[in-house]
């Protein structure tokens, strides 16, 4: 596909998602579910591994990109629009949301000629399971299903259709004010013929839940707008049912084009719903919140020994990792990876972040039951035991175990808020035994993970590498801002860890070899720790350049305000999974530590540097 990844935006229902090109191109979907096999599996191959395009006619019979493009209000309506020779053409996509259980899929596309007279294309391609089947079409009454083994798909249009080669076609011309639908609706096979829907009601309706659903927001700075879109886009991105939400709709879309860093991020990571979790808190979303923290009592279940740093959409724990041959990857980037065999990896920050959020759901008052101290009493229990052993860390190293630095410091905070727990009453533990160990692992940090001749913490005892994970040192409140440590490995982040446009990496890559992942190849500027560093700056007082690098990175979401995971500086493109929970959530974090600094910096008093939750440390 020449198609990049900002190139597509999102449509979603709250159980699953699809991705709708600027040429009008459904070119991925999973049904019923976000982790569901792909019927439409185009963005990692071409049209012939399941595409539905719907656009005006183009030069030469091929489809042209819309002339722009945008979400209607605070709502994830998509409405597309193509200014032709001919006419002015608009498509509006949607799947109405449900937060049921019971829950039927459907994909809208309204075609509306708003001038002139448009040629208008359909051709609707189905593959399931990831493209590699080719589904049977049958004619029922006005309707077509496409069937293959468990799954099928309706059907529903005025517009005429016929059969070709395994592809539903439609060509008509619309004059001005002429409308079509068509509605595509997910069913499992054995079962009865779904109802159809009215469309304009479906409209309606979604309209409003999403502008409801916005509206509840209590941000009201000066990046709201910016806001506004990640906090849905973190909301089309959780399955209703459980709570769960997924890092990325999508799989294997390429870190480094044309490399192998491709995974599947269609899972709920602890690390993400946490932080996730956090920012909807402090914009206003407590019912989300509360489904989160349900969901992760369940999935982690009473046995903190067994904690795995993600799982499924529903809390299972299997998520076996293969690889589909079939499948060339996006842009020719192999191997296409399904499941994600780092669900058993050790990182022990993942205690800290699960920690940090109970801790933030208590101080917002939250109301978590005695569960929830039960489960953070057990989770250090275990770290008491084995904090000091090397892990995978933050990044899912797929080289040797290593001491990360990052990881001691989110062990440090797991102990810390749960000796703040013991304090309060509110939780039974050896209070003075773990305000020794939490002295003990930071005393280890400042000494073993602290390189004194370059002024920096380095990315694991004894390396020299730095990782911009180290930029979370203050914001977690191991160390206060003003600390010559913490301003020495800012500036040595800026150093050795920025681009030539200023964004950040993760940590060195190493080129055709393997680094300290394991991995070869390159990747991008990971936008979440570009963010970080904004944060960090802001803390620092550096408030002009926080603002400054903030809006850059605001300038590289796509047109309709979605972010990858990261951020290709050479070929000036977004790379990674699409859309991105971990780039949005930090979008809004930084948004709100921003207007903190600024209204800091304006007051005649500034009672010190705010950590993520909004207050002192």
């Amino acid at each position: 596909m020449s198609q990049r990844i900002e190139d597509y935006a999102l449509i979603g229902d709250l159980h699953t998602a699809a991705l709708i090109s600027r040429t009008g191109s459904l070119d991925w979907g999973c049904f019923p579910a976000f982790d569901s096999a792909a019927a439409f599996a185009a963005i990692l191959g071409d049209d012939t591994h399941g595409s539905w395009q719907l656009s005006p006619l183009g030069d030469g019979g091929m489809p042209a990109p819309a002339t722009h493009r945008r979400y209607v209000g605070d709502t994830l309506v998509l409405e597309s629009t193509w200014v032709t020779t001919d006419g002015t053409l608009r498509i509006t996509d949607f799947m109405p949301p449900s937060e049921h259980q019971a829950h039927t899929p459907h994909v809208v596309r309204v075609v509306e000629a708003v001038s002139g007279r448009v040629a208008v294309r359909s051709r609707l391609r189905p593959r399931f399971d990831y493209g590699l089947v080719c589904p049977r079409i049958v004619p029922v009454g006005k309707r077509h299903v496409l069937v293959a083994g468990p799954d099928a798909l309706w059907l529903d249009t005025a517009a005429p259709t016929t059969v070709r080669d395994g592809v539903l076609c439609s060509d008509l011309t619309l004059s001005e004010g002429d409308r079509v639908v068509f509605t595509l609706t997910y069913r499992d096979s054995h079962q009865a013929p779904p109802a159809v829907i009215e469309p304009g009601t479906a409209l309606t309706r979604t309209l409003a839940y999403w502008e409801q659903w916005a509206a509840q927001c209590t941000y009201r700075g000066a990046y709201r707008e910016a806001v506004i879109r990640s906090l849905i886009t973190l909301k089309a991105l959780t399955y209703a049912p459980t709570g769960g939400i997924v890092a990325a709709p999508t799989t294997s879309l390429p870190e480094d084009i044309g490399g192998s860093r491709n995974w599947d991020y269609r899972f709920c990571w602890l690390r993400d719903a946490a932080i996730t979790l956090s920012s909807l808190l402090r914009t206003g979303y407590r019912e989300e919140a509360r489904d989160w923290a349900a969901w992760l009592l369940r999935a982690v279940a009473g046995d903190p020994s067994t904690l795995q740093i993600m799982y499924g959409i529903t809390g299972k724990r299997r998520l076996p990792e293969s690889e589909l041959h079939h499948l060339p990857g996006h842009l020719d980037s192999r191997p296409v990876r399904i499941g994600n065999e780092a669900a058993h990896q050790l990182q022990l920050d993942v205690y800290g972040e699960v920690t940090e959020t109970l801790d933030r759901a208590r101080q917002a008052g939250l109301g978590l039951d005695e569960t929830a101290a039960d489960l953070q009493i057990a989770l250090v229990e275990w770290l008491e035991a084995h904090w000091h052993e090397p892990d995978e860390g933050i990044w899912e190293v797929r080289g040797p175990r290593r001491h990360f630095v990052h990881s001691k410091v989110m062990a440090w905070v797991a102990v810390d808020r749960t000796v703040k727990l013991i304090e309060s009453g509110a939780a039974d533990g050896p209070l003075e035994r773990w305000r020794v160990l939490r002295d003990t692992i930071h005393q280890e940090v400042c000494e073993r993970g602290y390189d004194p001749e370059r002024n920096t913490f380095t990315q694991s005892y004894g390396s020299k590498e730095l990782d911009a994970s180290l930029l979370l040192i203050p914001q977690m409140g191991f160390l206060p801002p003003e600390d010559e440590r913490v301003i020495g490995t800012i500036e040595a982040i800026q150093r050795e860890l920025s681009t030539e446009d200023g964004f950040i990496l993760r940590y060195p890559t190493v080129g055709a070899g393997a680094g300290v992942d394991g991995l070869e190849g390159d990747e991008g500027a990971f936008l979440a720790c570009s963010f970080w560093l904004a944060d960090d700056l802001a803390m620092i007082g550096k408030v002009d350049e926080a603002r400054q690098l903030f809006e850059k990175l605001l300038g590289l979401r796509n047109d309709v305000g979605l972010l990858a995971e990261e951020w290709n500086s050479r070929l000036r493109q977004q790379v990674g999974n699409f859309p991105q929970a971990f780039s949005h959530v930090s979008l809004v974090d930084s948004a709100i530590r921003l207007e903190h600094a600024l209204t800091a910096t304006s007051s005649p008093r500034n009672d010190g540097a705010l950590n993520p939750a909004g207050r002192n440390r």
